[in-house]
């Protein structure tokens, strides 16, 4: 329903309003309607009288009101619709030009223009009247349009809660957004650190296998396969051992190597026959050097002969041997032969030492596993057992140095000089150590008939494990002598052996004579070797008269062929 505004109640003159559409709020927005010349009693064919009534289509007139009791009487209505022009003031104008029947007024000639107010909203106050204000003008060169206020108007502001809340939120995002990327900031600081971390043990890894020599595929044509550092460069540190057996005499020799390059430990066991030169330049052996020059003198010979460098000499003695097992705790070991008791004189008793797997030996047993030779057996059968009792008393012994010092000191004995008790327990530990993570092995010096080294079968030890070059006295330095065995008794020709190699000979092995003799025969081929001859009976205790000119084995100076006259005792 659409109510009308009056002007003139606000005070802002007289007239009527009608609608002229809606605000941006959907509120009717009205116009003043100009004022018209009074318009002619239209004709009502049906004879009724204009007056008070409704517009049944909205055409905005309205007759004016009568008052109650009023002799006027209301306006016929319209058949059609129509009705007299609404006069809301009673000024009695008509419209001459007669009606519309569709109850459109109609007029005639144009209608003046008159001056037009501001439009106000319903159910909105008027602007108020401020009896100070200039009288409102309207604007040069708009005639007849008013002017506009502001305060005519009604604005929407937007409530101050919404822009905080979006505010709020704003930051929220944001500091969101900041915690985010700081964040993955600092993962990427994580990830860039851990790759360097990554890379440098990488680097480490790399340059440790290199230094040990475990880096596959960096081997060196003089190195061991798998090695970068040639064997020649390696590091390592050695002392000789010499057991002395004191109850039936003879004496064992082993190096005992430490490899720092490669963490491996050896002990490589020396034949007694090992040809070695002397300090006067003539050539000796083994055994013979340790009992005449001592541990200095045979420590330099050993030196020239193996191309390596000792740092010291430990001399242990059986008894010395026996202490050191029980210090340990025993030892256990795998035996190869059954070792019978040497205090017990009787056959038929049960042996000291069983053979098998994981045997336990005490002191004594371990000496006398240590120092046993079978009927028959080469010593290098013998140096094999020195070999694995060294070795399990290397398993029992304590990788602590000030432990494994203690154990030496323990024992007692007068160290020679080169090698004090805390040098020898700090390296004994360090092989303790390496024999018990598996790194540790015995390897047999290969020598050959005449104790000299040859270059093909000596590189396997000399060259991989003491990183050095073979260098046996010359040829002609030693006297050559093969001896044929013609007694019967198979042990003669090894006790010939070791009498010869003691003797400063180079034994040569000549085998065992179809059948036997009587008398033995020592024969020289050159004349030159005619006194050599006769030293080699003098030393095998043979009668002058047994050297005889003659031919000889091939590659020695001397043949002896030992018949039923020979006594090992007496040489």
């Amino acid at each position: 329903m659409n109510d009308r505004y009056d002007a003139g109640d606000a005070g802002y003159g007289a007239g009527p309003y009608e609608l002229v559409g809606y605000d941006e709020y959907g509120q009717p927005v009205y116009r003043q309607i100009p004022a018209q010349q009074a318009p002619q009693q239209t004709y009502d064919p049906y004879g009724r009288q204009q007056g008070y009534g409704y517009d049944p289509y909205a055409t905005g007139q309205q007759p004016p009101a009568q008052p109650y009791g009023s002799a006027q009487q209301p306006p016929a209505y319209d058949g059609y619709g129509s009705q007299a022009p609404y006069d809301p003031y009673g000024t009695g104008t008509r419209n001459t030009t007669g009606h519309d029947p569709y109850g459109q007024a109609a007029t005639s000639g144009q209608q003046p223009r008159v001056a037009e107010q501001a439009a106000y909203i319903p159910h909105q106050p008027g602007p108020a009247e401020d009896a100070h204000a200039p009288e409102r003008s309207e604007r040069p060169g708009e005639e007849g349009e008013p002017e506009y206020h502001t305060e005519q108007f009604a604005f929407v502001e937007e409530p101050d809660g919404d822009s905080e809340d979006v505010i709020d939120w704003l930051k929220f995002t944001e500091n969101r957004t900041e915690r985010r990327e700081e964040a993955r900031r600092r993962a990427r600081s994580r990830i860039i650190a851990l790759l360097v971390v990554l890379a440098l043990v990488a680097v480490g890894g790399v340059g440790y296998l290199w230094y040990a020599g475990k880096l596959p595929g960096l081997s060196s044509s003089g190195g061991k396969t798998g090695t970068g550092t040639p064997v020649a460069a390696q590091k390592r540190d050695v002392i000789v051992v010499h057991l002395h057996n004191t109850g039936k005499g003879g004496t064992s020799t082993a190096l005992l190597v430490d490899n720092t390059t490669t963490g491996q430990g050896t002990t490589v066991l020396l034949p007694n026959s090992l040809a070695l030169t002397a300090d006067d330049g003539s050539t000796t052996t083994l055994a013979k050097s340790v009992d005449d020059d001592g541990s200095s003198g045979t420590r330099e010979q050993l030196d020239t002969v193996l191309g390596t460098s000792i740092q010291g000499t430990w001399r242990l003695d059986t008894p010395y041997l026996q202490n050191l097992v029980e210090l340990v705790g025993n030892i256990e070991i795998d035996t190869d032969t059954d070792v019978p008791d040497p205090d017990t004189k009787k056959k038929g008793t049960e042996p000291l030492v069983h053979k098998g797997s994981d045997q336990t030996l005490s002191g004594k047993m371990a000496v006398a596993y240590a120092t046993y030779r079978a009927t028959g057996e080469s010593q290098n059968a013998q140096l094999e057992r020195f070999g694995q009792v060294m070795q399990g008393v290397l398993r029992k012994m304590s990788s602590d140095p000030s432990s494994a010092t203690t154990t030496v000191q323990t024992l007692a004995q007068i160290l020679d000089p080169s090698l004090t008790d805390k040098d020898l327990g700090t390296f004994l530990a360090k092989l303790a150590d390496l024999a018990k993570g598996g790194a540790y092995k015995s390897a047999l010096l290969p020598v050959q008939s005449d104790g000299t080294l040859s270059a093909k079968t000596s590189d396997s030890v000399v060259k991989d494990i003491l990183g050095g070059t073979a260098k046996s006295p010359d040829a002609g330095a030693a006297v050559r002598v093969s001896v044929q065995n013609a007694t019967g008794v198979k042990d003669d020709t090894e006790k010939a052996r070791v009498v010869l190699l003691n003797g400063g000979f180079t034994f040569l092995e000549g085998g065992s004579a179809s059948g036997t003799q009587t008398a033995s025969k020592v024969t020289y081929a050159d004349a030159s070797h005619k006194a050599d001859a006769a030293e080699v009976a003098k030393t095998l205790g043979l009668p002058a008269g047994s050297v005889t000119k003659g031919t000889v084995s091939s590659g020695a100076d001397v043949s002896v062929v030992l018949g039923g006259d020979y006594r090992p005792g007496s040489s």
